[in-house]
């Protein structure tokens, strides 16, 4: 197993995933590389994504939406990607100077700025990236920007000797629930496909691979960085960054992967693709879940990492949480007044880890 040293400050992901969302960014993204070589990139951004659920729908059953949802998708700016947990930093850049010249080369130009997914003490970076992060975070607010919570960050440490010993944290009635979903195990042919080997040469394969992957973004709740195949395509076909697959097949069909990478000490869990019905009839999601563990323990890693969404899925299966901040500049005055003033709507994920901390203790 090769591990893939970070090239990026906070970047727990290889280095080349985030080469690749560079050279095939997101359907109808933009992608680019600051003058320091930190990723950015723009879109026409929908305000509405990260807006608590409750007052999204408020908004989009208001008379007219159709005709004036348009002035709610702006150009935005973004530093940082989409592929990557954290804000992927350049080694030289300097990050107190950083939101400073990005106002005054992108503040005129769009009307969103946005410096996404600043990490926020976590555990998984080490002091001297968290460090960077806080003087980053510091340097935004000094400079006009309004700080926003991120999502949650969901990871498991691997501090325990045995999936057994993991299950055996658990209430008797959860352990029973999170078996019960397990029993199609027997039913499913897993394996390991290695990015770049003979198995994902075939352009079949991928095109049936990528099918699953668009059936996964279909069902998800928020639309915003929809893959294209050429983005995977160069993901499976090259060895470098060091990803390979979970394949599930069922009676002989492919009807799931997980494509993960090791970095150092982690296990990155990133994408996934998954056929429905099937996916829900073998439990795909809590049997990936298991051999992620048996394969981090397997190799001697101490993280297990799984991504931002289904936080409450993810908590009822022991994972922890860290989370990031979002640096946002407004052009227009009237708006960055009520950004200012209403930013609590858009941190949901913070409002429940709080919450989930509180009732737990």
């Amino acid at each position: 197993m090769t591990l893939n040293p970070p090239f990026y400050r906070n970047a727990l992901e290889p280095a080349a995933l985030i080469e690749q969302f560079l050279a095939h960014p997101p359907l109808d993204f933009q992608a680019q590389r600051l003058t320091d070589g930190t990723p950015s990139f723009e879109v026409d951004f929908d305000l509405l994504t990260t807006l608590d659920s409750p007052w999204r729908e408020r908004v989009m059953s208001l008379p007219g939406h159709g005709y004036w949802q348009g002035l709610l998708s702006p150009r935005t700016r973004f530093v940082g990607s989409t592929v990557s947990e954290f804000l992927p930093l350049a080694w030289m850049s300097d990050v107190r100077a950083m939101p400073g010249e990005l106002r005054r080369r992108f503040g005129r130009r769009y009307p969103f700025l946005i410096i996404k997914d600043i990490p926020k003490a976590s555990p998984l970076l080490n002091k001297a990236d968290n460090q960077v992060a806080e003087e980053l975070a510091q340097a935004c607010r000094q400079a006009g920007f309004v700080l926003l919570e991120g999502q949650a960050l969901a990871y498991l440490p691997i501090d325990f000797a045995s999936t057994d010993e993991w299950l055996g944290r658990f209430s008797g009635k959860r352990r029973y629930d999170i078996r019960r979903k397990l029993r199609q195990r027997d039913r499913l042919d897993i394996s390991i496909w290695q990015c770049g080997g003979s198995e994902l040469a075939e352009a079949t394969v991928r095109e049936q691979l990528y099918d699953l992957y668009r059936q996964v973004y279909a069902q998800s709740e928020v639309h915003f960085d929809q893959h294209s195949k050429a983005f995977f395509d160069a993901v499976w076909s090259s060895t470098a960054s060091g990803g390979f697959l979970f394949l599930y097949r069922a009676a002989g069909k492919i009807i799931g992967w997980k494509l993960c990478f090791v970095v150092t000490d982690k296990l990155i869990d990133k994408y996934v693709g998954f056929a429905y019905p099937e996916a829900r009839e073998f439990g795909l999601y809590f049997n990936s879940w298991v051999d992620c563990l048996e394969f981090a323990l397997a190799h001697g890693l101490r993280y297990y990492v799984m991504g931002w969404t289904d936080a409450e899925i993810k908590a009822y299966l022991g994972a922890r949480f860290c989370m990031t901040r979002h640096a946002v500049l407004v052009r227009n005055p009237v708006l960055r007044f009520g950004l200012q003033r209403f930013r609590g709507l858009f941190a949901s994920d913070a409002r429940w880890l709080e919450s989930t901390v509180s009732s737990s203790g």
